[in-house]
C-alpha cells in the first residue's frame, strides 16, 4: 500500500466485483439481518424490494471484503518489486453510508474507491488521515451504494 504522501485526490480504483447469489443473501440474513424480505423469494417478491434483496450490510461487507483484498493486492505487488509497503492503521470511520437501491438475487455489484480528502493528523503525528468514497454500481450500470470512509495512512519516516 502507498504511504500517504503517494496518495493524489481524485485518485481512482476499481476494487472488485461481487455477484449476490439467492444463496448468499440468505446465509448472511440469517446470521446478521433476519428479515423476511432477505430470506425468502416470495417475501421479497411482495416487498418493496420486488425480488430477493441483499441486506444493505451486505452489500457493504462485501465491499469492505474486496477493499481488503485489493489492498492486499496492491501490498503484495509493491512487495515483489522491492519496494516498502505502508502499513495502513483503523478507520476513525465513515459518513454518508447509502443504500440507493435494492441489490437483488443475481445483481453483479462494481466497486469503485476515489480519493476525496487528505489531511494531516493532528493528534497523531507521522500520520495522515485519507478519506475516499466508495461507491458500488450494478450490471445495469445504475448506484446502489455510497459511503465515504476514512483510515489512518502512515507518512514516510524521516520524510523518504
Amino acid at each position: 500500500m502507498p504511504f500517504f504522501e503517494e496518495i493524489e485526490i481524485g485518485h481512482r480504483r476499481e476494487i472488485g466485483t461481487y455477484t449476490f447469489t439467492a444463496e448468499s443473501i440468505k446465509t448472511f440474513a440469517a446470521k446478521f439481518d433476519p428479515q423476511r424480505f432477505h430470506l425468502d423469494e416470495e417475501e421479497g417478491k411482495n416487498s418493496l424490494f420486488g425480488g430477493l434483496a441483499a441486506s444493505g450490510w451486505h452489500v457493504g461487507s462485501a465491499c469492505m471484503s474486496l477493499l481488503v483484498a485489493d489492498g492486499q493486492r496492491l501490498a503484495r505487488e509493491a512487495a515483489s518489486r522491492g519496494e516498502e509497503v505502508a502499513v495502513w492503521g483503523p478507520s476513525p470511520g465513515f459518513r454518508d453510508l447509502r443504500w440507493i437501491r435494492p441489490v437483488l438475487a443475481g445483481d453483479t455489484i462494481t466497486y469503485v474507491n476515489v480519493v476525496v480528502d487528505k489531511r494531516n493528523s493532528a493528534s497523531r503525528p507521522g500520520w495522515g488521515i485519507l478519506t475516499a468514497r466508495t461507491t458500488g454500481t450494478n450490471q445495469r450500470g445504475e448506484d446502489v451504494y455510497a459511503i465515504t470512509a476514512s483510515a489512518f495512512v502512515p507518512m514516510r519516516a524521516n520524510g523518504r
